[in-house]
């Protein structure tokens, strides 16, 4: 999925949810502090309201300051009954400020950015959830795009006090960066894609009023947000490119090593260590290996894994000859995905799902899951990009099982639409938890029979060692000190991705520390905790019921999905006595 943990979602911080929880639980106090919190967070929502978030220093210290003392209400509070709706809210309320607290130490608003994404793409990802309903909403959106020069200036206030400091993101990113910058700069105004909001307006809005919104849209990009590119574009240049570090590793940064180890602990939501991560990593890599010799050898073919694979990077027959391609596969097996799920699941979301190639504005960014939102009437979207088609085909079945149904799109709909529970619980984090049940979607889906051939298995087992890769890749470059080339070589020699896969994914953990530790991590608890439930409960187990249980409380941290799931092994068993 694309953008977790980095830039807020409003659409789920919108609306009224909160109000139908708080009849429900009837506890004053805690829906007080839930309500602050949500306030707190809704001043970094770049989806919604009249402006940008304010990511200026003082504001981020206010924010921080304002999360103390919700943290100190929240401790002061009596305790809720164990097992009750209001317990489960409050850990998971406890863990989230906790955590931002903490986070709060290391100035993370100086990076701002990784290899492809970040700040600069804000109102991009704005524009594509930004339906126009009226003349009132067509003005709002036209004054938050002459509000954007603003919103950059403090990002670029943000990179220079993270120049003064040495925390600035390596070479290989600040250059790769500064050619998004310079395409966005580049491109005529009336190609940007910030008017998207303004082509398709209501028919409420007479057709004269309607070319004169459209001429004001243009106008704010050529007047205000042009300008603040090239500005962008400039200062990253002259000033941030020059100042750009040479070594790789966050742990080469002041106070680097212990920052990276709370990202271990922040993406991981659990208390493992850099080291222990990366020997998990290893025994992964290791029964991972010997699973994808034997799907080799069911394919009849008699060479060794490296010569598979070599042969499976360079046979015509593995790709797509197009995008348009590689696109209607990707809808078909959706498409035979979606008939499975009853099978397997007892609550669908009502919200559906489609599949797009994302704009060449996006282009750098990665291909994945772009959230939906029923209020607003946008689907979830798998989105592809313009080179897409360039990965093999016998990996497409375990992305769509990852990006769309059952993975990304089932979960992040469902938590949306539990509109009972309070806003944050409904968000797209923790990490672990989103990336680990999608990784936990592909190997579920040999249970459910859509790998149709031994190629196909081969996939699914190529995309598990790739994400066995991270716990090693990431881990050496940040904490031990690899180089680009050591980290590459796990994906080249024990995957199938291609070579500029390769490259690509290695930049990726280059640029965002510790994010990619959280897919594999979370996959091996969410088999666990089946496994569990599956051994307690024997004939009793419903895989239905399982799937349920575990989706139905929204995303959270590892731990506490695991108390979850023992309390609900308990309501079973006693139901079935």
């Amino acid at each position: 999925m694309r953008r977790i943990g980095r830039l807020m979602i409003g659409c789920l911080l919108t609306g009224a949810p909160l109000a139908g929880f708080a009849a429900a639980a009837g506890d004053a106090a805690l829906m007080q502090v839930i309500a602050d919190e949500s306030a707190i967070e809704l001043e970094t929502d770049s989806q919604s309201g009249p402006g940008w978030p304010d990511v200026s220093l003082g504001a981020d210290q206010r924010r921080t300051a304002a999360l103390r003392t919700l943290q100190a209400r929240l401790t002061a509070l009596p305790p809720s009954p164990a097992g009750s709706e209001d317990d489960l809210t409050r850990r998971l309320l406890a863990w989230r400020l906790g955590t931002r607290i903490e986070a709060a130490r290391f100035d993370e608003a100086r990076i701002p950015f990784d290899n492809g994404d970040g700040f600069f793409n804000t109102a991009n990802y704005a524009a594509e959830t930004t339906v126009i309903h009226s003349d009132a909403d067509a003005v709002a959106w036209i004054a938050r795009l002459r509000a954007l020069p603003r919103y950059f200036d403090q990002e670029i206030a943000n990179l220079q006090r993270g120049i003064a400091t040495r925390v600035v993101q390596p070479q290989p990113t600040a250059g790769a960066v500064l050619a998004i910058l310079k395409l966005a700069a580049g491109q005529p105004a009336a190609a940007s894609p910030l008017l998207a909001p303004l082509a398709h307006l209501p028919a409420t809005i007479p057709a004269e009023r309607q070319a004169a919104l459209r001429a004001e849209g243009l106008a704010a990009i050529e007047q205000s947000v042009k300008p603040a590119q090239a500005k962008l574009a400039a200062f990253f240049e002259r000033d941030y490119l020059p100042h750009a570090r040479t070594q790789l590793g966050a742990s080469t940064l002041p106070d680097g090593r212990a920052w990276y180890a709370f990202e271990v602990r922040r993406s991981t939501t659990t208390r493992m260590s850099p080291d222990e991560v990366f020997a998990l990593g290893e025994r992964e890599v290791a029964r991972i290996h010997g699973e994808m010799a034997s799907a080799m050898r069911s394919t009849g073919f008699g060479g060794t894994l490296p010569e598979f694979i070599a042969m499976l990077r360079a046979d015509p027959r593995f790709y797509a000859p197009d995008l348009q391609t590689y696109v209607e596969k990707a809808s078909e097996i959706g498409k035979r995905v979606d008939g499975l799920l009853p099978q397997w699941f007892g609550r669908l979301p009502r919200l559906t799902w489609t599949i797009r190639v994302k704009p060449p504005e996006l282009e750098a960014s990665s291909s994945g899951y772009d959230l939906g939102d029923p209020a607003r009437g946008a689907p979830g979207t798998v989105v592809v990009g313009a080179h897409s088609y360039q990965s093999p085909l016998f990996g497409l079945p375990a992305w769509i099982l990852h990006e769309g149904v059952p993975g990304h799109h089932l979960q992040i709909a469902l938590a949306q639409e539990r509109t009972d529970l309070p806003a944050f619980r409904r968000k797209d984090e923790p990490t672990a938890f989103v990336e680990g049940w999608a990784l936990y979607a592909e190997q579920l889906g040999e249970d459910m029979g859509v790998y149709r051939n031994a190629y196909e298995r081969f996939g699914r087992l190529s995309f598990d060692m790739w994400r066995a890769c991270r716990l090693e890749m990431d881990v050496g470059i940040h904490w031990k000190g690899w180089s680009r080339e050591q980290a590459e070589s796990c994906l080249r020699e024990n995957t199938a991705l291609p070579e500029t896969s390769v490259v690509r994914e290695t930049q990726r953990y280059i640029a965002w520390p510790a994010q990619a530790l959280a897919y594999k991590i979370g996959e091996l608890q969410f088999l666990a905790e089946r496994h569990r439930a599956e051994q307690a409960l024997g004939a009793k187990f419903d895989i239905r019921a399982f799937h349920d249980a575990v989706l139905d409380d929204g995303p959270m941290p590892l731990a506490i999905l695991h108390e979850q799931i023992g309390r609900w092994i308990e309501a079973q068993s006693r139901q079935h006595d």
